[in-house]
């Protein structure tokens, strides 16, 4: 089984990519393979509504010029799914909106690639706002038909600088939690 997880901070290896470490940990413990993917330094254009994917129905976004059909492949072998995010402006990067709006695009298109796949939202924040920015993930793990896992409480830690969200205590026992529950379930979905 494989967890794969997509960052979508504009810092590599900053808070977010700190807090799905965490929760990778747990999964690993478990003997789920893990990799993360982080869309720093990526141009990610948002959909142009052509449509392509729905003639083209091979899984793909229409658009070539830019590596999100590599990140579409990635999250359609995966087992399982994590989406994260800075709070930007109380709301999800632009980038991992943009990834979403295409991934999301591609699997309708495909009869719901992304169905009864477990998705975890994971979402670091300065302060405020964090809620907005989950919700915006669960959405999509919702109209892709995917199972949201949850934690003991919301999917998020707090940090401004790289490696703030270290000390948020709170934050980490939920990354564990978050973890366990996504190991305890993958295996149960496996036919």
């Amino acid at each position: 089984m494989k967890v794969v997880a997509i960052n979508g901070s504009a810092r590599r290896d900053g808070n977010t990519a700190r807090l799905v470490g965490v929760v990778f940990e747990e999964l690993r413990k478990a003997g789920i393979e893990t990799e993360l993917l982080q869309l720093a330094g990526r141009t990610v254009p948002g959909c142009r509504g052509c449509m392509r994917c729905h003639e083209n129905k091979d899984r793909r976004c229409a658009v070539t010029s830019d590596t999100v059909n590599k990140f579409i492949a990635k999250m359609d072998e995966a087992d399982g799914i994590i989406l994260a995010s800075p709070t930007y402006f109380a709301d999800v990067s632009a980038s991992l909106k943009a990834l979403m709006e295409r991934a999301g695009m591609v699997a309708l298109a495909n009869g719901g690639m992304f169905a009864r796949k477990p998705g975890a939202a994971v979402v670091a924040v300065r302060r405020g706002g964090a809620i907005h920015a989950f919700d915006t993930i669960n959405h999509f793990f919702l109209i892709s038909q995917m199972i949201v896992v949850g934690s003991n409480y919301w999917n998020m830690g707090i940090g401004l600088l790289p490696g703030d969200v270290d000390s948020d205590l709170e934050g980490i026992r939920t990354m564990r939690t978050l973890g366990q529950h996504m190991a305890w379930l993958l295996p149960r979905l496996s036919p």
